[in-house]
């Protein structure tokens, strides 16, 4: 079955940087949603335990509750608040305020430009007086921009209208609630990082997404993806392999199967433009369910070592590419 493995040499080197560009250790919140990115929650929880990452960001309580046990505080975007000291919650709708359970933390996540999702800054003062008023526990304030990894104004706009949201908050008598806006091609584009933490998530992962005009950090991707070869055999100059018999043998040629496939989270793509694996070997034919064809007898090949230029190929963004990576598929440590 498919492999992946993930370089711990190249995590704590990126998150040695990330350290650099926001200060401390300390301000690092891991992103680990979606099964970190399709690189293993509970994996990288402990990894990021031992290099002393306090903080993290998960989607739901099911992934908090699967690595409590590594972090001293775990914002979850997107479920039920519950009571739990370890555990903080965002808010994105006034009306949430008013049946939040009064022990939980609550995060309250502005919108200031992206309007995707977020109390507006013109609600803001009527969402803390209801939290004076049910005596919530108001733990952080936080926004989100929609293009930090963008050359424009839009960045710049986004962190002024987050300021006037930070004197909100502080001239309503909330001196202890945290504040954080920052993502990783923000903190990447940041040469005077301020804030209480930074949710860092694919440029922990390897990827620096920013235009080449910033000078962007070198980081290294952590992940790659590894499969076995099942089978060999002989071809047959113009005999032609798998569904469709799309690719046509142009020489005599002896190819391998290998276990990984559209099932295991490999895009398909289009088999007249193949992907070209790490070992500079395209893909015969059609990617299936299950397998590869290659022009191999490798007992193990690496499909893919680089999330960013199989996005490239496949006009999509390395976030895609990872996260899409099954769970099932075994993860391991180097």
């Amino acid at each position: 079955m498919a492999l992946i493995k993930i370089s711990k040499e190249n995590l704590f080197y990126n998150l040695n940087q990330l350290a650099l560009k926001s200060g401390s250790k300390s301000k690092i919140a891991a992103v680990l949603k979606d099964n970190a990115y399709g690189h293993g929650l509970e994996l990288m929880a402990k990894q990021l335990n031992e290099f002393g990452i306090k903080e993290a960001v998960v989607i739901n309580n099911k992934e908090a509750k699967t690595i409590e046990n590594y972090f001293d505080n775990i914002l979850v975007l997107n479920d039920t608040p519950t009571k739990n000291l370890k555990i903080s919650y965002a808010v994105v709708e006034l009306n949430q305020l008013n049946s939040i359970p009064k022990e939980a933390k609550i995060e309250l996540k502005v919108d200031t430009g992206m309007h995707r999702n977020g109390i507006l800054i013109s609600q803001l003062k009527e969402a803390l007086n209801i939290i004076k008023k049910r005596k919530l526990n108001l733990f952080g304030v936080f926004t989100h921009y929609r293009s930090a990894d963008i050359l424009s104004s839009e960045f710049a706009w986004q962190k002024a209208n987050f300021e006037t949201v930070k004197q909100i908050v502080k001239s309503s008598g909330f001196k202890g609630a945290r504040f954080h806006s920052h993502n990783s091609a923000a903190l990447l584009r940041s040469s005077n990082f301020n804030e209480d933490i930074a949710r860092v998530g694919i440029a922990m992962y390897g990827y620096n997404e920013l235009p080449k005009v910033f000078n962007p950090i070198k980081l290294k991707p952590i992940l790659s993806l590894w499969a076995k070869r099942v089978s060999t055999r002989s071809l047959k100059k113009g005999q032609r392999i798998g569904y469709g018999g799309d690719f046509t043998a142009p020489k005599d040629m002896t190819i391998s199967t290998y276990d990984v496939g559209y099932g295991n989270g490999l895009f398909r793509g289009d088999s007249k433009n193949p992907l070209i694996t790490a070992e500079n070997l395209p893909i015969l034919g059609r990617v299936s369910m299950d397998f590869i064809s290659l022009e191999s007898t490798k007992d193990e090949l690496c499909i893919f070592n680089n999330a960013q230029k199989v996005a490239k190929h496949f006009n999509t963004i390395s976030y895609e590419i990872t996260t899409n990576l099954k769970s099932d598929i075994k993860r391991v440590i180097l």
